[in-house]
């Protein structure tokens, strides 16, 4: 008997909620109960009046698990919406570092060398040491971090991934 693999698969997941109290921990709870991870999670008001969240969530998984987070999400009483932004078609995804690096003579001219083809700017140096800002996809974050392994990286702090569907219309 030939038991059919499913496919693993990262999603994106645009989640519209009231902004109220414990609605974060009560999404983060139903992924911990159900033993689905959370690769990235932002979120932020998207009124103005504050009312109205947006919370991004990346996972992993496959078709059917998407589909079960997805259904249970929906059935969740302060959301509003729950958009799989890789199914759904265009939309742009973007993260945020802060990478600090120290290091000295060539390491430093390297350090600052790779930050410009990376298109990542100083937001902070000392004689010592540089803090870089650097924003694009996952991809780029991760090999920009990479690079600056070899040349002093001391620490960095990421935001996550925030995404939106590309076009005119909101979703």
């Amino acid at each position: 008997m030939h038991i059919k693999e499913e496919t693993i698969e990262r999603h994106t997941l645009s989640v519209t909620v009231d902004n109220e109290a414990g609605i974060l921990a009560r999404i983060a709870g139903m992924f911990t109960a159900r033993g689905y991870n959370i690769e990235s999670l932002t979120v932020a008001d998207v009124t103005e009046d504050e009312s109205v969240s947006r919370i991004t969530i990346v996972t992993n998984g496959s078709a059917y698990a998407i589909e079960q987070i997805i259904a249970q999400l929906d059935r969740l009483v302060p959301v509003h919406s729950v958009l799989d932004l890789t199914t759904f078609g265009p939309h742009v995804e973007r993260e945020l570092a802060l990478v600090k690096v120290a290091g000295s003579g060539d390491h430093r001219i390297e350090a600052l060398r790779l930050a410009d083809v990376y298109r990542a700017r100083v937001i902070d140096a000392t004689t010592s040491s540089f803090i870089f800002e650097v924003t694009g996809g996952s991809d780029k974050i991760d090999t920009f971090v990479g690079l600056m392994r070899e040349v002093g990286l001391v620490e960095v702090a990421r935001t996550g991934i925030v995404a939106i569907t590309r076009g005119k219309s909101a979703h």
